[in-house]
Formats: C-alpha cells, structure tokens, sequence
C-alpha cells in the first residue's frame, strides 16, 4: 500500500508510522501507519480511490486542530490536505479557497480587499476543510453565514459542487460530515467593507481569544458542544472541575471549556480526563456533555 501511494505523491510527501502529535494541535497521540500529504485536487482523488479500491482503511486530516488520535494510533492512511492545496484567489466580493487554505489567510484575503463577514474566522486555528465539515464558528458567526457553494469529493468517488442550501449545515455539523465526503474548495460571499473597520473588529476577537482562552498550552480548542441552554465551560466549573488534572491534561484554569495538554498528556489521559468531566458534570446538572472533538 505504501508504494501504490508513493507513485501518487511521491517518497517526499509519504511516511511510515508517523507520530500524529506532531500534526494535531493536542500535541499527543500515536502513529498513522501511513502518513501521506497529496499535492493537487487529482492526487488527493488519486490516493483516496487507491485506498478504496484496496480497502485500506483512511482518514482526511485538514489543521489538526479539532482532532484527538488514540495513542493506539490510526491503523490506515492520514491523508492530509495542508499548505500544498491553499490557493485563495478573491473574485469580486466572493473568496475562493482550496481545503488546505488556513482559516486565518482567508480572512486576511478579506481584510485586503476591503471584503466584511468574514471576521470571526481570524482566529480560528484551523484549515478551510475542516471549517466546512463542523460548519465552525465564534463571535457570532459561523460558515453558514458566508458559504455560497463547496466542491466536493463525494462517497462514490465523483468531484461534486454543493451549493449552501445542499449543505444541511448546523451546529458543527454539515452533509459533508454524515456523509464522509472530502472538501476540496470553498466559495465564501461578502460584503464591501471599510478595511479600518475589518482590521478593528478581527483585533478585538484576537484580543478576546488571548485573554480568555489558554493559548499558550496545546489543545483543541472548546472540547465540548455548547448544551442547549448552557455553556459548557460555567458547567464544568460548577462542578468544581476548574485545574482539574489527569496527568499530564487538565481543565484549564483560564477557561473550563478547554481540556490543555498541561505537560506532556498522553491521548489517554485526555480522553480519560474528557470522561471524568462528563461523569461530573452531568452528577451535578444533569447535563449530557457531548465532545466536540473528534476522537480518532
């Protein structure tokens, strides 16, 4: 399996038993049996229909950035779409963007071109991919507020373009996601703006990330989905989880929403840490929390 994506992508961008705390922002976890980052919309077709056809066992990665992997590891292909599929080309007031274009370049391709809506997405660490799939958000604003149509990579095999209204998008969720297809492009809509106002609003969010959420640790952002009619974060600190720890992970005491890698976590203690918060959150509210990062 190895060589047949080898001759895809070539022996620059193919690993053997590659260690996936280095591609996710938790900084923890085991090893992809194979390791892969295609070049083009074609390889990444290319590798994708090579693993089904052998059925190899697969997965797309974007950023990392919402992702736990096991430290059992992925016993199959990571495929990850980064920096070599990132073109972003502004047309008029739309944004067109391949999957491994980072949230935060699209925005300062907003920003550039005097384009408004796109201003929650700044600080996002994550890749267009991804974005799309969870439909993901802050400050308001989400995806679904500014996606006009994504091309896609769909469970038969075919390039197909969604447009918005096919996307059945919700919170941090899409089609994309129930129905494991692979983003390969976006197009965002906006509005003329003023840059200075664009530039403020993106600097205020910024600034609202660095004082309230632990970015000076690894993590994968808020680790739960928000409850209807509750915050995650204020739940588990009235449970009396704030600091809480399980070796090296803990409940950030700057914000309850995130589990940390504090020093050195392994993938089983966060994911042991995930299920203590949830066993005491729902002893003390009776509220269900649901992880809203992706366990591999």
């Amino acid at each position: 399996m190895f060589e047949k994506l080898k001759s895809i992508v070539g022996e620059d961008y193919i690993k053997k038993n590659e260690s996936m705390a280095k591609h996710c922002t938790f900084r923890c976890g085991g090893e992809a049996e194979i390791y892969v980052v295609p070049g083009s919309v074609e390889e990444v077709v290319q590798v994708i229909k090579t693993c089904r056809e052998q059925g190899y066992p697969y997965m797309v990665l974007g950023n990392g950035s919402n992702v736990l992997v096991r430290d059992e590891g992925y016993h199959g292909a990571v495929i990850e779409i980064n920096n070599r599929i990132s073109t972003i080309d502004v047309v008029g007031e739309e944004i067109i963007a391949d999957a491994g274009a980072k949230l935060s370049a699209v925005a300062m391709a907003a920003y550039e071109n005097d384009l408004a809506g796109f201003e929650f997405a700044h600080g996002i660490p994550g890749n267009v991919g991804g974005a799309v799939v969870m439909n993901a958000g802050a400050y308001g604003g989400e995806m679904k507020d500014v996606l006009k149509w994504v091309k896609v990579l769909n469970h038969e095999g075919a390039i197909q373009t969604l447009q918005a209204d096919e996307l059945e998008l919700g919170y941090r969720t899409s089609v994309i996601a129930k129905k494991s297809m692979v983003v390969l492009q976006m197009c965002i809509e906006l509005q003329i703006g003023s840059a200075g106002e664009i530039g403020e609003i993106m600097q205020i969010f910024m600034q609202r990330r660095k004082m309230k959420q632990p970015l000076e640790y690894p993590s994968a952002g808020s680790t739960f989905k928000r409850p209807t009619g509750y915050y995650a974060g204020k739940l588990i600190e009235d449970a009396g989880l704030r600091g809480y720890r399980v070796g090296g992970a803990m409940v950030s005491e700057k914000h309850c929403g995130f589990v940390i890698n504090y020093d050195n976590a392994t993938a089983t203690e966060v994911l042991q840490l995930i299920e203590d918060v949830k066993i005491r959150v729902k002893e003390h509210s009776g509220v269900e929390l649901e992880p809203e990062v992706r366990i591999i």
